[in-house]
């Protein structure tokens, strides 16, 4: 009878239960956002003191580099100065120097009144005596007093002329004294402000090699490639003993510098044949000559010389490459540009003509084993063909005297020339003479016609010429050759023999599309 009540007893446990399982669900999700929010405000405070931590760190940062910024305006003050103070000593030196000319130029025409009373009085004294003398020979010689007067005049006017000759000859050795006092002070203080170092330049280049088995691969079959790359380059390659490592040999330091570029690109690619040779060897003359007109430029802008036709400037860039008894040219003609100007400036002469001339005076240089005569005149011709200013050009070729010196600038380039020269350890003479006799084999060739190339190698032991073959067939190399061989030995002194070898080669190119 009472069996209703055991699912009655069973649902009301069972709500129970699940009211007791939803009430511990309520509690603990309850406790969850509790735990929540404390959290959130634990990572609220700990975001407060980060963020107050990288206040105080930029804070720091900021004030360090105010420092900085303060150190660094501070140094630049310091150095500015320091300039100042420099100008101010010189300023204050060439005061002196004034101050020193001017008082002896006061003394100096003292000197010169003190002088003339002095003729003056003489003169004075003079003409007593003459009344005196002529009183007396009037009474003693019994001449006229026209004839008395004659000989007292001719005699006073060989006193007075002796005189006067004597100062003449005090004031111009005081002069010239003078002169030379100031000349030696101005070529002082110019050798002091343009003082250099001096490095004599090679003639041999050295080019590392990763391993000895690379010598075998630029070497190549039957030398093949060593020949490629001596006939496209016109420089002795050596390979000897030395480890990892080979010597680049030749006169000329342009095509020395080619050479070493290209077996450089040749030995980082890895590819070493004719063909490969011949192409990286025409890409590095064309890099030269980017490098020619950046040295250049670069000249020009350290001398302050402007307005240079940009033909002048790739010649002075290719003075980088030229040494005259192992010191570099484009060097030298910079130093003698700035000696020029600062004598120029101390001597009130034209500054920019006296340095544009100096930059300039080499520039034959660059061209004189291809034109006849000498490089002053060489180099006057090319300023001349470039609308350069007639003192330039003067300057430039009168700087050996092989012209007559038509400014002050001039003899200033020729003082300051010598000055570069004269440097200890700027010059080498027997690299000269070496080089000289090189440069006449390579005259020699390239005076015949048909020559295209010619190069001298094997430390001037051989003279090798590419011929153009359409107008030198084969019978003719060997009279060539011949040829060249008697005007050496005719016209030069060296030591053993010389080999020449003319070397005509014919090439059909085609392209396929």
């Amino acid at each position: 009878m009472y069996t209703w009540l055991i699912p009655v007893a069973v649902a009301a446990i069972a709500a129970v239960v699940a009211y007791a399982v939803y009430r511990s669900k309520i509690t603990a999700a309850q406790t969850l956002i509790d735990q929540e929010r404390a959290g959130n405000e634990q990572l609220k405070g700990e975001l407060h003191e980060q963020a107050e931590v990288e206040r105080r760190e930029l804070k720091l940062a900021a004030r360090e580099e105010a420092h900085k910024l303060r150190e660094q305006v501070e140094n630049e003050m310091r150095v500015q100065r320091e300039e100042l103070d420099k100008t101010k000593r010189r300023l204050e030196e060439r005061e002196d120097r004034l101050e020193r000319l001017t008082t002896e130029l006061d003394n100096r025409a003292k000197n010169q009144r003190n002088r003339e009373k002095e003729i003056e009085q003489q003169r004075e004294r003079i003409g007593e005596l003459v009344v005196e003398q002529e009183r007396e020979l009037q009474r003693v010689s019994g001449l006229t007093r026209q004839e008395a007067r004659d000989t007292l005049l001719t005699q006073v006017e060989e006193d007075i002329t002796q005189d006067a000759n004597q100062l003449i000859r005090q004031t111009i050795a005081k002069a010239e004294e003078e002169a030379n006092r100031k000349a030696n002070e101005i070529i002082a203080l110019a050798i002091q402000r343009c003082a250099v170092d001096h490095t004599a330049e090679s003639t041999v280049s050295v080019v590392p090699l990763p391993s000895d088995d690379m010598k075998g691969r630029i070497i190549g079959r039957e030398g093949r490639n060593i020949r490629a790359f001596e006939q496209a380059t016109g420089i002795d390659l050596i390979v000897d003993d030395t480890p990892e490592a080979v010597v680049l040999s030749g006169f000329d330091p342009v095509r020395r510098e080619i050479a070493r570029m290209a077996l450089e690109q040749l030995i980082s690619d890895g590819r070493i044949h004719p063909g490969r040779i011949e192409e990286c060897v025409e890409r590095c003359r064309e890099e030269i000559e980017e490098k020619m007109k950046a040295a250049g430029e670069q000249a020009t802008f350290e001398t302050g010389v402007s307005g240079l036709h940009p033909e002048l400037v790739r010649l002075l860039g290719k003075l980088h490459f030229r040494t005259s008894y192992g010191q570099n040219v484009l060097k030298h003609s910079i130093e003698v540009a700035h000696l020029a100007g600062t004598m120029a400036g101390e001597c009130g002469a034209r500054v920019a003509i006296a340095r544009r001339a100096g930059l300039l005076h080499d520039i034959g240089k660059a061209v004189d084993y291809e034109r006849d005569g000498s490089h002053a005149l060489i180099g006057m011709e090319i300023c001349r063909s470039r609308q350069e200013p007639d003192a330039v050009a003067n300057a430039v070729g009168a700087h050996h005297e092989e012209n007559p010196m038509e400014s002050v600038e001039a003899f200033l380039v020729q003082a300051s020339d010598a000055i570069s020269a004269a440097r200890p350890g700027a010059r080498r003479e027997t690299l000269e003479s070496y080089l000289k006799r090189l440069e006449g084999l390579e005259g020699i060739a390239k005076s015949f016609s048909g020559v295209e190339k010619c190069y001298a190698i094997q430390a001037g032991r051989e003279l090798r010429v590419m011929v153009k073959p359409e107008q030198v067939d084969d019978r003719a190399a060997h009279g060539l050759a011949k040829q060249m061989a008697e005007r050496i030995q005719s016209e030069m002194e060296y030591p053993g023999q010389i080999r020449v070898t003319v070397i005509r080669e014919k090439r059909a190119v085609e392209y396929a599309q």
